[in-house]
């Protein structure tokens, strides 16, 4: 998620003035009632983790997204007990994708040659999406795995180094090999 999304305007104190509220804010709330068991809580937090989810799994395990989507949220609902900070959802089911995100993708690349393309929604047209995501699909997984950090979550190198567990020195080299890798392969 973006900060453009992230972002989201409510009224304010004073007339014509707006602040600004973080969505994941109203994740706090539930993420306490589901921690007691409530599961109209739990379900409501998987409507809302679902998308952002999903946008994190595309790009790294295209040619198996459900999948990686499936075993991101058993993982986030299976440590949900264990997070004593439910502001801190957000940076933790991030985390948490994008290393179940890497394990299906390379699950997968062990087990069977890349599969049929899906077509994929795009604002820029179908078929820029599908030579985007031909391109991607073609990349190793820990190359999708970074470029996802660094062009969907925005994140600097330290963060991205947490989340994947490597050195920041191997996010910039895989990194720079994954831009590389794309420029070379797009042809357009």
């Amino acid at each position: 998620m973006n900060r453009a999304d992230r972002d989201v305007l409510r009224p304010g104190p004073g007339a014509g003035q707006t602040s600004v509220k973080d969505p994941w804010d109203e994740a706090v709330p539930l993420v306490r009632a589901a921690q007691s068991g409530d599961v109209l809580a739990l379900n409501d937090l998987l409507d809302l983790l679902t998308p952002y989810v999903s946008r994190l799994c595309r790009p790294i395990a295209p040619t198996d997204t459900p999948d990686a989507v499936q075993e991101s949220l058993i993982a986030v609902f299976q440590g949900l007990p264990g997070l004593k900070d439910p502001r801190a959802l957000y940076a933790w089911v991030r985390t948490v994708t994008v290393r179940e995100a890497v394990r299906v993708a390379r699950r997968a690349e062990r087990e069977t040659p890349v599969g049929e393309f899906d077509d994929v929604p795009s604002s820029l047209g179908p078929e820029l999406a599908v030579e985007v995501h031909d391109v991607l699909r073609r990349m190793p997984t820990e190359h999708r795995a970074v470029l996802a950090l660094r062009a969907l979550e925005d994140l600097d190198e330290r963060s991205a180094s947490r989340i994947l567990n490597i050195s920041r020195g191997t996010v910039k080299s895989r990194l720079h090999r994954a831009r590389h890798s794309f420029r070379k392969a797009w042809v357009r």
